[in-house]
Protein backbone atom coordinates (compact mmCIF):
# COMPACT_ATOMS: atom_id res chain seq x y z
CA UNK A 1 0.00 0.00 0.00
CA UNK A 2 3.03 2.04 1.04
CA UNK A 3 4.22 2.41 -2.83
CA UNK A 4 1.13 2.68 -4.05
CA UNK A 5 0.56 6.03 -1.99
CA UNK A 6 4.27 6.65 -3.34
CA UNK A 7 3.23 6.75 -7.05
CA UNK A 8 0.64 8.20 -6.63
CA UNK A 9 1.99 11.49 -4.55
CA UNK A 10 4.12 11.33 -7.38
CA UNK A 11 1.54 11.59 -9.91
CA UNK A 12 0.26 14.46 -8.46
CA UNK A 13 3.08 16.23 -8.09
CA UNK A 14 3.85 15.80 -11.73
CA UNK A 15 -0.12 17.02 -12.86
CA UNK A 16 -0.86 18.84 -10.05
CA UNK A 17 -1.06 22.17 -12.26
CA UNK A 18 -2.69 20.08 -14.37
CA UNK A 19 -5.29 19.27 -11.80
CA UNK A 20 -5.54 23.07 -10.63
CA UNK A 21 -6.33 24.47 -14.23
CA UNK A 22 -9.23 21.38 -14.89
CA UNK A 23 -10.87 22.23 -11.14
CA UNK A 24 -10.61 25.84 -12.15
CA UNK A 25 -12.26 26.02 -15.63
CA UNK A 26 -14.90 23.62 -13.95
CA UNK A 27 -15.50 25.73 -11.30
CA UNK A 28 -15.88 28.40 -13.76
CA UNK A 29 -17.86 26.97 -16.21
CA UNK A 30 -20.27 25.99 -12.90
CA UNK A 31 -20.46 22.56 -14.14
CA UNK A 32 -22.67 20.79 -10.97
CA UNK A 33 -23.74 17.54 -11.54
CA UNK A 34 -21.71 14.17 -12.20
CA UNK A 35 -20.30 13.13 -16.21
CA UNK A 36 -21.45 9.96 -17.34
CA UNK A 37 -18.91 7.69 -17.26
CA UNK A 38 -18.37 4.30 -18.21
CA UNK A 39 -20.03 1.43 -16.05
CA UNK A 40 -17.71 -1.71 -15.51
CA UNK A 41 -17.59 -3.94 -12.21
CA UNK A 42 -14.79 -1.72 -10.90
CA UNK A 43 -16.48 1.67 -11.14
CA UNK A 44 -19.60 0.34 -8.98
CA UNK A 45 -17.74 -0.74 -6.61
CA UNK A 46 -15.55 2.49 -6.55
CA UNK A 47 -18.68 4.45 -6.77
CA UNK A 48 -20.45 2.85 -3.97
CA UNK A 49 -17.14 2.78 -1.95
CA UNK A 50 -17.34 6.76 -2.35
CA UNK A 51 -20.81 7.17 -1.82
CA UNK A 52 -20.00 5.46 1.83
CA UNK A 53 -17.24 7.12 2.34
CA UNK A 54 -18.48 10.76 1.73
CA UNK A 55 -22.18 10.77 1.89
CA UNK A 56 -22.95 14.55 1.40
CA UNK A 57 -20.70 14.88 -1.46
CA UNK A 58 -21.30 15.91 -4.73
CA UNK A 59 -19.57 14.26 -7.60
CA UNK A 60 -17.94 15.76 -10.34
CA UNK A 61 -15.85 13.68 -12.77
CA UNK A 62 -14.49 9.90 -12.35
CA UNK A 63 -11.29 9.87 -13.79
CA UNK A 64 -10.05 5.73 -14.51
CA UNK A 65 -6.52 4.74 -14.69
CA UNK A 66 -3.91 1.96 -14.72
CA UNK A 67 -3.24 2.36 -11.05
CA UNK A 68 -6.41 3.66 -9.34
CA UNK A 69 -9.55 5.80 -10.13
CA UNK A 70 -9.78 9.57 -9.08
CA UNK A 71 -13.21 11.14 -8.15
CA UNK A 72 -13.27 14.95 -8.10
CA UNK A 73 -16.33 15.90 -5.80
CA UNK A 74 -17.25 18.79 -3.59
CA UNK A 75 -18.15 18.47 -0.07
CA UNK A 76 -18.91 21.72 2.08
CA UNK A 77 -18.06 24.36 -0.75
CA UNK A 78 -14.79 22.62 -1.33
CA UNK A 79 -13.36 20.79 -4.28
CA UNK A 80 -11.29 17.68 -3.73
CA UNK A 81 -9.67 14.67 -4.64
CA UNK A 82 -10.61 11.14 -3.77
CA UNK A 83 -8.47 8.45 -5.12
CA UNK A 84 -9.59 4.71 -4.97
CA UNK A 85 -7.62 1.31 -5.97
CA UNK A 86 -9.52 -1.10 -8.22
CA UNK A 87 -11.33 -3.41 -5.47
CA UNK A 88 -12.59 0.22 -3.80
CA UNK A 89 -10.43 0.65 -1.13
CA UNK A 90 -9.74 4.30 -0.54
CA UNK A 91 -6.11 5.38 -1.08
CA UNK A 92 -5.67 9.06 -0.36
CA UNK A 93 -7.58 12.32 -0.17
CA UNK A 94 -6.43 15.36 -1.64
CA UNK A 95 -7.37 19.10 -1.60
CA UNK A 96 -5.77 22.42 -2.72
CA UNK A 97 -5.16 24.72 0.05
CA UNK A 98 -3.82 28.24 0.98
CA UNK A 99 -0.40 29.18 2.39
CA UNK A 100 -2.54 30.53 5.39
CA UNK A 101 -4.17 26.94 6.17
CA UNK A 102 -0.62 25.30 6.65
CA UNK A 103 0.21 24.58 9.86
CA UNK A 104 1.97 27.72 11.48
CA UNK A 105 5.54 26.10 12.03
CA UNK A 106 5.21 25.10 8.00
CA UNK A 107 4.40 28.47 7.11
CA UNK A 108 6.79 30.11 9.04
CA UNK A 109 9.84 28.17 8.35
CA UNK A 110 8.92 28.33 4.44
CA UNK A 111 8.56 32.17 4.49
CA UNK A 112 12.07 31.84 6.27
CA UNK A 113 13.36 30.08 3.76
CA UNK A 114 12.14 30.32 0.63
CA UNK A 115 11.48 34.12 0.94
CA UNK A 116 12.29 34.99 -2.52
CA UNK A 117 10.10 32.25 -4.05
CA UNK A 118 6.06 32.45 -5.05
CA UNK A 119 3.83 29.47 -4.42
CA UNK A 120 2.76 27.82 -7.54
CA UNK A 121 1.18 24.61 -6.45
CA UNK A 122 0.26 23.91 -2.57
CA UNK A 123 -2.04 20.73 -1.89
CA UNK A 124 -2.96 18.66 1.26
CA UNK A 125 -2.49 14.89 0.63
CA UNK A 126 -4.13 12.64 3.48
CA UNK A 127 -3.38 9.23 3.28
CA UNK A 128 -2.50 6.01 5.57
CA UNK A 129 -4.72 8.43 8.36
CA UNK A 130 -1.62 11.00 8.15
CA UNK A 131 -2.03 14.40 6.36
CA UNK A 132 1.20 15.23 4.66
CA UNK A 133 1.52 18.54 2.44
CA UNK A 134 3.14 19.42 -1.11
CA UNK A 135 4.05 22.88 -2.05
CA UNK A 136 5.54 24.19 -5.61
CA UNK A 137 7.74 27.48 -5.40
CA UNK A 138 9.12 28.94 -8.17
CA UNK A 139 11.54 31.94 -8.20
CA UNK A 140 13.62 32.83 -11.64
CA UNK A 141 15.91 30.60 -11.97
CA UNK A 142 14.34 27.85 -10.18
CA UNK A 143 11.24 25.60 -8.96
CA UNK A 144 11.26 23.44 -5.71
CA UNK A 145 8.95 21.14 -4.89
CA UNK A 146 9.00 20.34 -0.76
CA UNK A 147 6.95 18.01 1.43
CA UNK A 148 6.28 18.99 5.04
CA UNK A 149 8.39 16.55 7.06
CA UNK A 150 5.21 16.11 10.07
CA UNK A 151 3.77 19.41 10.98
CA UNK A 152 7.02 21.74 11.46
CA UNK A 153 9.08 21.19 9.13
CA UNK A 154 10.23 20.58 5.00
CA UNK A 155 12.22 18.46 2.66
CA UNK A 156 13.10 19.20 -0.54
CA UNK A 157 10.90 16.63 -2.15
CA UNK A 158 12.14 17.67 -6.00
CA UNK A 159 14.39 20.59 -7.53
CA UNK A 160 14.59 21.86 -10.66
CA UNK A 161 16.75 24.68 -12.25
CA UNK A 162 15.38 26.60 -15.02
CA UNK A 163 16.86 26.99 -18.85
Amino acid sequence: MSLAINQLSQTLINGSKKIALAVALLLTVGISSSFATPTDGRTEVINASFRKDFKKAQLITIEVSKNYTKLTFKMNEMVMFAFYSDNGQLLAVTRNITSNQLPIQLLLKMKKDYANFWITDLFEFNGDGTSTYYMTMENADSSVTLRSNGSDSWEVYDRRIKE
